[in-house]
């Protein structure tokens, strides 16, 4: 489906249709129905794989995975792959040029990895029982060969996850309409919670007997559907690549030069890198473990999916208001706001939790204020980075969550394991981290509205 139509119309020249231009598309009324269609058909597809982090972190505690190891896995190895691959792929997209555009080359190769590699996971412990038996392995090592085995295709789907995350927004930020992109991202939150929604109330409660099943159906649904929708949107045309020379992958040291003088030269940049990446890693101690923290404060897994299902039905009402103010007030202010009632809320948990109910009280709060704070910032990138640089500076703010993601969550699973698995310190981690990151937000915040503020900001070269 064409969504661009042939023909470009102004609101100037035509006032009695109206219009929306991003670079060379022109979007009537239906063509922008049309293109949130498919893109969140797409986000849908995509929201199918992302939510499947708690289902194989249940495998990872079946099958003896410590709290250390659960970091590495769920954390570090992802990490890893975001500082190594995310500013290659950032930098080579912008600057690719093909009759599909700049972005869905990039989507279209990833998207049958990712989904066959989680297949892959669902199917490792069949894998690593076989492989074991084959090997002739005592009975003991056989967990450590099944998590092996996950290791394997968990690294080969956060490639092409990775990968495709900084290209998907680089999409968005190419296709979309600069003046809707908050309220754009709220209708992204709503398909995000409404998946949420699903697979925790109805899904969550049955992971531990059903993990194969699960992960093999999300694995194909998210294949085909994501396929589709990169066969539907459409690309404009883009101006000559910044390259300087650089021939993309095959020029490794050129392009990483160029990398780090366009997005780490500048001081302002670096301000907005190290505040989103600290707000990122707030989350990190509660979300990490609170599926081992739910069984430790004696909430049935059952229990904690219909928790879960909460969180997102009250964050699904109010993620378009939030898509809305973020368009109204800007999205750093509505980030600051719910980091604070972040921070708040998290370092009552601390002297709160006790038992199941007040375990239950402070996860629901958890996962509202860090969902409000994730929808509100959704379109921060787009808001604040140059537009025809946007992939790389989107890697770039990547690399650096990452690389704090690699310090904090060792560091917490370590201290975890140290403190006898007292998951009650998980808020109070947080609400540490949620502070330094408001204090890193103000400095940048101030910066901001040197540059033009709100009303008339102005990326810096």
């Amino acid at each position: 489906m064409n969504l661009t139509p042939p023909v470009s119309v102004d609101r100037a020249s035509s006032p009695e249709r109206r219009s929306w231009r991003v670079g060379t598309l022109v979007y009537s009324g239906g063509g922008l129905a049309a293109l949130y269609g498919w893109l969140l058909w797409g986000d849908f597809s995509w929201q199918l794989k992302e939510r499947t982090g708690p289902i194989v972190q249940v495998m990872l505690g079946l099958f003896k995975a410590s709290d250390f190891l659960t970091a590495l896995f769920m954390i570090l190895v992802p990490a890893v792959i975001t500082m190594t691959l995310c500013p290659l792929v950032g930098y080579c997209s912008d600057n690719h040029r093909g009759p599909r555009g700049r972005r869905i080359p990039f989507l279209l190769v990833t998207t049958p990895i990712s989904g066959l590699a989680l297949m892959g996971v669902g199917c490792a412990p069949v894998i690593g029982t076989r492989l074991h038996a084959l090997l002739g392995w005592n009975g003991s090592s056989l967990n450590s060969t099944i998590l092996a085995v996950m290791a394997v295709f968990w690294t080969c789907f956060e490639i092409a996850t990775v990968t495709a995350n900084t290209v998907f927004a680089g999409l968005i930020n190419d296709v979309v309409p600069r003046p809707l992109i908050g309220r754009f991202y709220g209708l992204f939150r709503v398909i995000s919670l409404g998946v949420g929604i699903l697979l925790f109330y109805f899904v969550m409660g049955h992971s531990k007997e059903h993990y194969l099943v699960i992960l093999i159906t999300l694995g194909a649904i998210y294949t085909v559907g994501f396929s589709l929708m990169c066969f539907k949107v459409k690309e404009g045309d883009y101006g000559p690549p910044r390259t300087d020379g650089s021939k993309g992958i095959g020029s490794v040291f050129p392009t990483i030069r160029s990398l780090a003088r366009d997005c780490f030269s500048h001081p302002y940049y670096l301000k907005v890198f190290a505040f989103m990446a600290v707000a990122v890693t707030s989350f990190i101690p509660v979300n990490l473990y609170m599926v081992f923290a739910a069984e430790r404060f004696g909430v049935s897994l059952d229990g904690y999916g219909k928790y879960m299902a909460l969180i997102f039905a009250i964050s699904l009402v109010v993620a378009y208001p939030l898509g809305w103010m973020a368009d109204r007030f800007h999205a750093t202010r509505v980030g600051l706001g719910c980091l604070t009632l972040y921070a708040i809320a998290t370092g009552i948990g601390f002297f709160l939790v006790s038992g199941p109910l007040s375990f239950g009280f402070m996860l629901v709060a958890h996962g509202v204020l860090s969902v409000c704070y994730n929808t509100g910032v959704s379109a921060l990138g787009q808001m604040l980075f140059p537009k025809d640089r946007f992939a790389q500076y989107a890697a770039a703010a990547a690399f650096m969550s990452s690389l704090a993601s690699i310090v904090v969550s060792p560091l917490v699973g370590l201290l975890l394991d140290w403190l006898g698995r007292d998951y009650r310190y998980t808020f109070g981690l947080s609400s540490l981290l949620a502070l330094v990151a408001l204090w890193l937000g103000v400095v940048m915040y101030r910066r901001f509205r040197a540059f033009g503020g709100p009303n008339h900001y102005v990326a810096p070269e």
